[in-house]
């Protein structure tokens, strides 16, 4: 009864893992400019990541019965890697200029990037 339980749970995961990384490439192809797309890659895709990964783990505790460590470390590696690896790629495209969509109206980052360095 309880092994039925953990799988169909990790099966839910594992379907809303599925479906916010494929909102995730949707917004790689739809949105404008690389501000954005880097938004959409590092927290929906990196947030999908997550949930695969952890429905993959309950569904080895629910079939096998114990914990697989190399699942806790690539969700830990992915939530750190995800986020961190999309803020140094606008940082990255700010610092050469890149243009911004049409529809953009304020530069917020300009005041940030001021205290920094390249």
């Amino acid at each position: 009864m309880i092994t039925t339980i953990i799988i169909s749970i990790a099966v839910i995961f594992v379907m809303l893992g599925a479906l916010i990384s494929a909102f995730a490439a949707i917004g790689l192809i739809r949105l404008k400019d690389v501000y954005s797309r880097a938004h959409a890659a590092g927290k929906a895709a990196t947030l999908g990541a997550m949930f695969l990964l952890f429905g993959a783990f309950l569904y080895f505790i629910g079939t096998e019965g114990y914990v697989n460590m190399q699942l806790i470390i690539g969700i830990i590696f992915v939530f750190i890697t995800g986020p961190l690896s999309s803020h140094m790629i606008m940082k990255a495209a700010y610092n050469i200029q890149t243009p911004y969509s049409k529809d953009t109206k304020v530069d917020e980052i300009k005041e940030d990037m001021n205290d920094t360095k390249l």
